[in-house]
């Protein structure tokens, strides 16, 4: 039987890596294109390998992008989670990181013109609805990857891709406070549910017995503390208006801890298996909310002196992040979340699948 050749293009965005694929060069059909991609990735597999994947969630990942019709967008963005150990591809959550990589293939693919010096990208998150402005490097009119700019959790430096998120308050689960309240009681815990382009929910590490500065490694090989978790994340997820999240990959889980290296918190995030080497981009800027957020399980924890530049620690750095927000009436109004990431393309070309996933 013979393969089919299908046009992608490796990138590293952010913290993560993943393929980016037009979507006309996919089955339209859902549940074709799905078993599309569990083949290009080598899945169910823990080392993928008979795919690209990298045997993670963090490397096991797809960006399908299309020109938009509407005339404030350039680009419609539709994140695809693969999972490694199982036959399952979800469309539930946004991806920050791999979004990073957007602008700059949105350029070399024509779906935007560059300009000199900056081309902003107005990118569709078409997972949620939101909006996000990638803000790509073009110097000469051509997308520039090499620059000065260092993102922990990542070796070397890269242009910077600065990313304004528009619209993203509540994008999954319908408001901010998705159970209307900063602070909840799970499973005789204190819990900040919240989704401001991700959701997430917050408890302190030391209320489950840890010190928030266990490594990945520790954490993963604590199953009592994962069974723990799960339990409440299920519990959480429902209050959250996500319905049942047994196989879904949000809420994620945050341990959150007081800072160690000057930051505004620290933080585990279980995605929501496996711990997180950083934090997503979503998932941190979803933190930083929780930081401002008066009455949050961050309350007396948290340190921040300037909302403008809001570091949130994780097991391999620190993320940075910008936000402007107000209160009026009791209610915390979120007025700009924008950050600093990197990408980078690997390898341009075609990825290959059996033929027999067409029939």
């Amino acid at each position: 039987m013979s393969q089919v050749a299908i046009p992608t293009t490796l990138m590293r965005g952010g913290t993560s890596r993943g393929l980016y694929v037009l979507a006309t060069d996919l089955p339209s059909d859902p549940a074709q294109r799905d078993r599309v991609l569990l083949a290009l990735m080598g899945s169910p597999d823990l080392r993928q390998i008979d795919g690209v994947g990298g045997g993670h969630p963090l490397t096991s990942k797809v960006a399908v992008l299309s020109p938009s019709a509407r005339d404030d967008i350039d680009v419609e963005y539709l994140f695809l989670q693969v999972a490694v150990d199982q036959p399952v591809v979800s469309d539930v959550q946004n991806c920050g990181n791999i979004l990073a990589g957007v602008g700059p293939w949105a350029i070399e693919h024509g779906l935007v013109t560059a300009q000199q010096g900056i081309t902003p990208v107005t990118i569709l998150m078409l997972n949620s609805g939101g909006v996000a402005v990638a803000n790509v490097q073009t110097p000469e009119g051509r997308v520039c990857y090499q620059g000065d700019t260092v993102i922990d959790g990542v070796p070397g430096s890269a242009a910077p891709v600065t990313l304004d998120f528009l619209e993203v308050a509540g994008s999954a689960c319908g408001a901010l406070l998705p159970t209307g309240q900063a602070r909840d009681t799970v499973n005789g815990l204190q819990v900040t549910c919240i989704d401001n382009g991700m959701p997430v929910v917050l408890l302190r590490a030391t209320d489950v017995g840890m010190s928030g500065s266990e490594s990945p490694a520790e954490l993963e090989a604590n199953d009592t503390l994962k069974t723990r978790l799960e339990s409440i994340r299920r519990e959480a997820g429902a209050a959250m208006n996500l319905g049942d999240v047994t196989d879904k990959t949000i809420p994620k889980m945050c341990l959150v801890s007081a800072p160690v290296a000057g930051g505004v918190i620290n933080t585990r995030t279980f995605i929501p298996h496996r711990v997180h080497e950083s934090i997503g981009v979503l998932g941190a800027v979803s933190v930083a909310t929780a930081c401002v957020l008066p009455g949050s399980v961050t309350d007396g924890m948290a340190v921040v002196t300037d909302p403008q530049a809001m570091a949130v620690e994780h097991p391999s750095g620190a993320f940075t992040i910008a936000m402007q927000t107000t209160m009026s009436h009791g209610q915390l109004h979120i007025h700009q979340s924008a950050l600093v990431r990197t990408a980078r393309k690997l390898f341009s070309g075609a990825t290959y699948v059996s033929q027999s996933l067409y029939a």
